[in-house]
């Protein structure tokens, strides 16, 4: 690649790409290529001048050899990089924006006032024709507000006026569209489909493949709790599925074969084989995504009442203006209250405020999948945790496997990964990667595989049945039994490690000792989360007693529940919010989804289990729960800067109002410094909070 060296200082350099035009695929490709580096800390590419910005770390002659061998076909970036790229969207709107502020500039400072007129005039008709409809349909509402402003001004042969609410408006249009299409453009592929690999089905076997090596036709196993990929046709078994993706609708929807199934709808109970209908690109899920801006998730229940105290405001509006009339007999100070509305600034900063939120909220890798979600975390004075994969790591990982019968270690684990490979849990990662580190590679020698939801997995293996899990589902849920000559080294367990107990034929065959090890921030949040209006934290586990009663211990809860089911995390959820609390739900499996959809404010960990992220209303990095604080922190911030916002507009624009009315400004002026103030305020609501 050609490019010029324009400014350059320790760790920081700005080049010139020297070829005709950059488009904006190049520039994505541009980026992508550099900030995949190492020692590259961050890039800029701006594609208009060509201009990349690279700060780095180490030698500058490293940062040379990239540029001098970089070539665009030669680089490979993945699809979705591309797809998730909002430079053309960002550039597009900047063009509007700009040739708005300059066609409006030329006509003021080139144009003869006749042509003005003449151009306002025209321009009204729109405003007007807009406020005749909305009063045909029987509502007095802010296109009501605008249209009788801007018609007195015409009709006054005020165009200047008239001009300066017109332009001001379509200002504040253009700013507030590319608010909300960037958010909703990052909300939709934050809730996109991400599944790296699937089960092909080849014969008899199962094989984990590529999602991307899928080709319509082939036939995909889905278990309980992942995500159907593709659109396709029940060939094999039956399931409940949530299509609450597609249809709104949470409860599950009984699949069988021949049954049509969704990308992006979620296996509660159950398992399909599904023939791949389209394999990618043009599925149902991936054409949903434009209906969000269709639907309420979206909006707090603050951004409501502001829209709905905007027109409600109009009709009093209208009055103030009628009655400043009636005793004045001044028109002039009559279309000073016109001029002014509480309205306009309302409807555009409160939306605007919302959205920036929740797009800064992505900043921080942090889902939230609509604006009464981040209300919700403002209020929220309970927080319910799971423990496993939430307070503690994501990456639990075997200690040791104690054998309970004449076979060797690494075979018993051989057969443990064998079924758990199949199932998205922490636990069952662990016992997958454990295998995969000792090389113990397995063929898929069991049968259909049945996963019990909180208790364990059930198979036949070489025609004998296996069950693994916890020890509820293997001692009391099947009997199982330990051989006498093991028991007293059963009872020897090390309790400071989480137990899965494995039974062949109804015998103990092996416990498999994993160490979950509590994150180290753990404590740090749990504080931090009181000291910012948290009354209530409370642990939820399956675990024993002692174990459950030592993490609490550690990180300060205030309450503890040990050995707990689905159904019972869900009950208490229940119960809290029956009781007055607002409250939040934390966890990242299966098994907390039915407490995470019971919640004000369901979180999902972002490498947990697919459907907890599909039912959650926002999802974290699942590498620090301080975006928990992160999230709190910034739903609070919003609650104050709506707050505020409440304040400065109610006051600024009454202030207009006393001051027109009493003749010490004109409407021109009223209505300069109201369009003048609703902008500055939508322009501040778009900062970030944080």
């Amino acid at each position: 690649m050609k490019y010029i060296i324009k400014h350059e200082i320790r760790g920081r350099m700005r080049i010139r790409v020297v070829q005709n035009k950059m488009s904006y695929k190049q520039a994505d490709i541009l980026q992508y290529y550099l900030s995949t580096q190492s020692f590259v800390t961050s890039v800029k590419v701006q594609e208009r001048v060509q201009d990349v910005v690279i700060c780095y770390e180490g030698e500058r002659e490293r940062v040379l050899d990239l540029l001098n061998t970089f070539h665009y076909g030669k680089i490979e970036v993945p699809t979705a990089y591309l797809q998730n790229s909002s430079r053309e969207m960002n550039s597009v709107y900047w063009d509007k924006l700009v040739t708005h502020v300059v066609v409006r500039g030329i006509q003021v400072t080139f144009f003869p006032t006749p042509l003005r007129n003449v151009i306002t005039a025209t321009k009204s008709i729109k405003y007007l024709w807009h406020g005749i409809r909305t009063l045909a349909k029987g509502k007095l509402e802010v296109p009501v507000l605008d249209a009788a402003a801007i018609g007195m001004s015409v009709l006054r042969s005020d165009f200047k006026t008239a001009g300066s609410v017109m332009f001001l408006l379509g200002v504040g249009e253009i700013l507030e569209e590319w608010t909300h299409k960037k958010t909703v453009s990052d909300l939709a592929r934050s809730m996109s489909l991400n599944i790296n690999k699937v089960w092909l089905c080849n014969g008899d076997q199962e094989i984990l493949v590529q999602a991307s090596e899928i080709q319509a036709g082939d036939m995909v196993k889905v278990h309980m709790g992942n995500v159907v990929p593709y659109d396709g046709i029940v060939v094999c078994g039956e399931a409940m599925v949530n299509q609450a993706s597609l249809t709104g609708e949470a409860i599950a929807v009984e699949k069988s074969e021949g049954a049509s199934v969704y990308a992006g709808t979620v296996i509660e109970e159950g398992e399909l084989t599904i023939r791949v209908k389209e394999s990618c690109g043009d599925s149902k899920f991936e054409k949903i995504v434009t209906m969000i801006e269709e639907t309420q998730k979206l909006k707090s229940s603050l951004e409501g009442k502001a829209e709905h105290m905007a027109d409600k405001l109009v009709p009093y509006t209208l009055a103030g203006t009628a009655l400043s009339w009636l005793i004045t007999r001044n028109v002039t100070k009559a279309l000073s209250v016109l001029m002014v509305d509480f309205s306009c600034a309302l409807k555009l900063a409160m939306p605007i405020s919302v959205l920036s939120a929740i797009r800064e909220a992505r900043n921080y890798h942090i889902t939230v999948k609509g604006g009464k979600y981040l209300e919700a975390m403002a209020e929220a004075d309970t927080i319910v945790f799971d423990k496993t994969g939430t307070l503690t790591k994501a990456e639990p990982t075997v200690v040791k496997v104690i054998p309970f019968v004449d076979e060797e270690p690494d075979e018993l684990l051989r057969f443990a990964a064998c079924l758990e490979e199949h199932f998205p849990h922490s636990m069952a990662k662990a016992v997958v990667e454990a295998a995969k580190k000792q090389n113990l590679e397995h063929e898929e020698l069991h049968t259909k595989v049945e996963y019990l939801v909180a208790h364990g997995i059930s198979s036949t293996l070489n025609g004998k049945k296996v069950v693994i899990g916890s020890y509820h589902f293997v001692f009391e849920d099947e009997k199982c039994t330990i051989r006498e000559e093991y028991q007293e080294q059963f009872e020897k367990l090390d309790e400071q490690y989480s137990h899965l107990y494995m039974a062949i034929d109804g015998k103990l065959a092996a416990v498999i000792c994993i160490q979950d090890p509590l994150r180290e921030e753990a404590q740090d949040v749990i504080q931090a989360l009181k000291r910012m209006g948290i009354k209530k934290i409370v642990m939820m586990t399956g675990d024993s007693e002692k174990t459950a009663r030592a993490i609490a211990k550690k990180v300060g809860v205030d309450e503890y529940y040990s050995e707990v089911l689905p159904e019972d995390k869900a009950e208490f959820v229940k119960r809290e919010r029956e009781q007055g609390r607002k409250v939040a739900m934390i966890g990242d499996g299966i098994n907390d989804s039915p407490a995470l959809s019971s919640s004000d404010i369901g979180i999902a960990i972002s490498d947990g289990a697919e459907i907890a992220r599909e039912i959650s209303d926002v999802t974290i990095d699942g590498d620090s729960l301080y975006s928990i604080v992160t999230l709190k922190e910034i739903s609070n911030k919003l609650m104050d800067k709506i707050h505020s916002n409440y304040r400065k507009i109610i006051g600024f624009n009454g202030a207009l109002i006393f001051l027109g009315v009493g003749g010490m400004i004109q409407p021109t002026t009223s209505a300069l410094l109201h369009n003048v103030s609703t902008l500055a305020i939508s322009l501040k609501s778009m900062d970030n909070l944080l």
